[in-house]
């Protein structure tokens, strides 16, 4: 009975149940919740399912998938390294329409002036005093609601340990974009001012769309070289996506190289939310100075989409300016749902458009801004 009783003993000690600790199971049951968001409620699945799933494993003791040789650690090269936020942007180009930008060049001051709140953000957590420079600079990037950016930043100025707070906020923050900005948008602006009709957008033509992208990377990279990885290759996607001789590739851009690489970019960020790592003051810091960054980029952007209603004299609706963050295409649509509530008839969703996508070149932008300060 010995021989049988110390076997079992060892058998319980090699095994998840005795390497488990009060902080694995308390990430276990934070990977739970945030499955149940992601399936359950429909909180950016696509990206938080793979987060959620890569928080489980890694606190799954003893495993070792994220020790050096475990499959996760290999994995986590591509996000180490910058690779897969880079490829979900040319995934991202090929998705995006900028035609409605192109049509009222004007929102593109929407979508710079939508990044207020990274800096505010940034500000906030520097004056904490809690963070240093670089981890308030991916701090603040959270308020452009661009998920990829945030974790390139966060890998680039080599903040890894606190990837799964940023990734966690920036996503969750994306996905209640439904709830979060209403009632900004509604605290900033009049009845009369939801409901104001904007002319409809002049057409668009092909030539203008090619070379769009050409003349932005090559503007984007001599003003700012270090928001070329992004830029560059977010507008590489989009190339393929409106030139109409690269259908393959753009599909293959939009589908199986973006699904491929969401997947592991999900699942090693996930990885990265060990009980060690994320059961800190630190991290609910993030949450909550993440949505300030995105409360005051979403304000900053009505703000400045009143002083565009005066500058034309009534034309803009200054609600369009809330879409300036990159929450593509979400952030519109609220816009949409919001001038309706006012005004049934009223049709905002191309117009909010433009500062949507603008957004995302501003977010990239700030996010350059970032690198060449504290390189």
């Amino acid at each position: 009975m010995g021989i049988y009783a110390e076997a079992i003993s060892d058998l319980v000690r090699e095994s998840g149940f005795g390497g488990m600790t009060g902080g694995n199971f308390i990430m276990l049951i934070v990977a739970l919740i945030l499955l149940y968001l992601a399936l359950g409620k429909g909180f950016e699945p696509l990206l938080l399912t793979p987060i959620a799933f890569g928080c489980l494993l890694v606190n799954l003791p003893l495993s070792g998938i994220m020790d050096d040789g475990g499959f996760l650690r290999y994995v986590f090269y591509g996000t180490e390294h910058e690779i897969y936020p880079i490829i979900i942007f040319m995934g991202i180009g090929a998705l995006t329409d900028f035609s409605p930008l192109l049509a009222n060049p004007v929102t593109f001051l929407l979508g710079a002036a939508a990044q207020f709140g990274v800096f505010v953000a940034f500000c906030g957590a520097v004056i904490m005093g809690l963070f240093s420079i670089r981890e308030a600079a991916c701090i603040g990037i959270i308020g452009g609601a661009d998920g990829p950016t945030s974790i390139y930043l966060t890998m680039k100025l080599g903040q890894s340990q606190i990837l799964g707070a940023i990734a966690v906020a920036a996503y969750s923050y994306m996905s209640l974009v439904p709830l979060i900005q209403p009632p900004i948008i509604k605290l900033f602006t009049t009845k009369a001012d939801r409901a104001i009709r904007m002319d409809a957008l002049r057409p668009v033509a092909k030539i203008e769309t090619i070379l769009f992208p050409i003349v932005c990377t090559i503007a984007a990279g001599l003003i700012l070289p270090a928001c070329v990885p992004l830029i560059g290759v977010l507008m590489f996607g989009n190339l393929l996506r409106v030139c109409g001789v690269t259908e393959r590739l753009s599909g293959a851009a939009q589908n199986e190289i973006l699904n491929i690489t969401t997947i592991f970019l999900g699942l090693t960020v996930g990885a990265t939310m060990s009980a060690h790592d994320f059961l800190e003051y630190k991290t609910l810091m993030i949450i909550l100075l993440g949505l300030v960054a995105f409360i005051f980029s979403t304000a900053g952007g009505v703000m400045f989409g009143q002083l565009m209603k005066v500058l034309s004299k009534g034309k803009i609706n200054p609600m369009i300016g809330s879409a300036g963050v990159s929450a593509v295409p979400m952030a519109a649509r609220v816009v949409q749902r919001v001038s309706q509530q006012e005004n049934p008839g009223n049709y905002l969703l191309m117009h909010a458009m433009g500062p949507n996508v603008a957004g995302v070149i501003g977010t990239a932008v700030a996010a350059g801004v970032m690198l060449t300060l504290l390189k």
